[in-house]
C-alpha cells in the first residue's frame, strides 16, 4: 500500500507531516497510539460502579484519587470480543475535549507498551472492508516498527 498524506477516510482533511508523541496500548491483536497530550496516567485496574442504562461502551465509573470518571471499554465500540482482565491489563486515564469541554475518562486496556514517536509521513487510508471500527473513529493509520497502528479520533468515538 502506498504512504499518504491524506486522512483516514474520505473527505478528511490532509495531514500535515509531523511527528506525533504516543502511548502504545493494545486491544486485543490490535496496536492504537494514544496521543501523549491526552494522557494523564496509567493506572492498574480499580473496582468499577455499574451505572444502569449507560452507554455499552461507558458501562461504569471508576474513582481515580478522589474523582469519579466514566470507564470505557473501546473493545465493545470497535465491535471486537470482550476477554477478561489479565496481569497485564491497565487504566488509561485520558482527558478528552467532547462538545468544546474537557472531559477525563478512564480506558480500559489489554496492554501498555510504551511511549514512542510516530510519523504522519508514512500514513496509510483506512481499509473499507475487514475493519472491526468505522472510519470515522480512526484518525489515521501509521507504522511502528513493523506493524501498523491506528491513531484513534477519541473525540469522535468517545463523543
Amino acid at each position: 500500500m502506498q504512504a499518504s498524506p491524506q486522512g483516514a477516510h474520505a473527505g478528511a482533511p490532509p495531514l500535515a507531516e509531523t511527528d506525533l508523541q504516543v502511548l502504545m496500548v493494545g486491544l486485543g491483536n490490535e496496536i492504537f497510539a494514544v496521543e501523549t497530550d491526552m494522557v494523564r496516567e496509567i493506572i492498574d485496574p480499580v473496582p468499577v460502579t455499574r451505572v444502569a442504562g449507560a452507554r455499552s461502551f461507558l458501562p461504569a465509573l471508576i474513582n481515580v484519587r478522589g474523582n469519579v470518571i466514566p470507564l470505557a471499554d473501546l473493545r465493545i465500540r470497535f465491535g471486537m470480543p470482550q476477554t477478561p482482565a489479565t496481569a497485564d491489563t491497565r487504566i488509561v486515564v485520558v482527558e478528552v475535549e467532547i462538545d468544546g469541554d474537557p472531559v477525563a475518562l478512564g480506558l480500559l486496556a489489554d496492554k501498555v507498551y510504551e511511549v514512542t514517536e510516530v510519523s504522519t509521513r508514512h500514513t496509510q487510508q483506512t481499509p473499507r472492508l475487514g475493519s472491526h471500527w468505522r472510519p470515522e473513529f480512526i484518525r489515521f493509520i501509521t507504522k511502528w516498527n513493523d506493524d501498523f497502528v491506528i491513531v484513534p479520533a477519541m473525540s469522535k468515538i468517545l463523543g
